[in-house]
């Protein structure tokens, strides 16, 4: 036999070689593909599990009786202005009026923090993957910031008429008038203009925030507030 006669078998042999050799790669990149995949897809999960957790236990912790009055870091005091005038006014036995008004606009802030629930889900659902990855790797207080973000503008005009009633309902306006009618009487004072409403709302968003932003922490950092096995597989690698 001639060499030529064995030329063709061998060269089909080394192109079929070399063609499983050129499949190999492909086939290990479809693989880590589906891993990194499935990888992202349980990250994007365990993300939006937390943010849920998160914002129930917030929700469930500013929406009770005592949920701000009790809270230190975010019981709504005075405004500034009325603050400053407090001693005046107790001297003028106004104490009890100027007590109540507090309690009665951390009872206005319990009432509406409720409202939070559902537009807290809307922005969880509204996430995009770009905004998971931000989340995830942004730092201990990302995910507060983009909730934050999405739903302050919306929770404020849920808030505000809810506030406005919770006030009118433990007469908060009431007590607020006559502190402002006993001082303003005064003589050389500076007249006393609040925006109750306002204050009151602007102040139960930050509070409801200072909230999500500790349950978020909590999430991060401690394994005891991890409640799923998911929030502990990936939070905890």
């Amino acid at each position: 036999m001639t060499p030529g006669r064995f030329a063709f078998p061998g060269l089909l042999a080394l192109i079929l070689l070399l063609g499983g050799c050129v499949l190999l790669p492909t086939e290990s990149s479809e693989r880590s593909s589906r891993s990194a995949d499935n990888g992202d897809s349980r990250v994007e999960a365990a993300l939006r599990e937390a943010l849920r957790v998160g914002t129930d236990r917030t929700v469930a912790q500013t929406n009770r009786v005592d949920g701000y009055l009790a809270d230190e870091a975010i019981r709504i005091a005075l405004p500034q202005e009325l603050q400053s005038a407090s001693g005046r006014l107790r001297q003028l036995g106004l104490g009890r009026q100027v007590d109540e008004l507090e309690v009665a606009m951390n009872r206005a802030a319990e009432q509406a923090a409720a409202e939070a629930r559902a537009i807290f889900v809307n922005a969880i659902s509204d996430m995009r993957p770009r905004d998971v990855q931000a989340v995830f790797t942004g730092g201990p207080d990302a995910a507060t910031r983009y909730l934050r973000g999405q739903s302050e503008s919306e929770l404020r005009e849920r808030y505000r008429p809810i506030v406005a009633s919770r006030l009118n309902a433990v007469n908060g306006y009431d007590y607020y008038r006559q502190l402002t009618q006993a001082w303003n009487r005064l003589p050389l004072v500076q007249p006393l203009q609040t925006d109750l409403d306002a204050y009151v709302t602007e102040q139960a968003l930050d509070g409801l925030f200072t909230v999500l932003a500790r349950e978020e922490e909590r999430i991060r950092e401690d394994p005891v507030a991890r409640t799923t096995q998911l929030l502990r597989d990936v939070f905890g690698g």
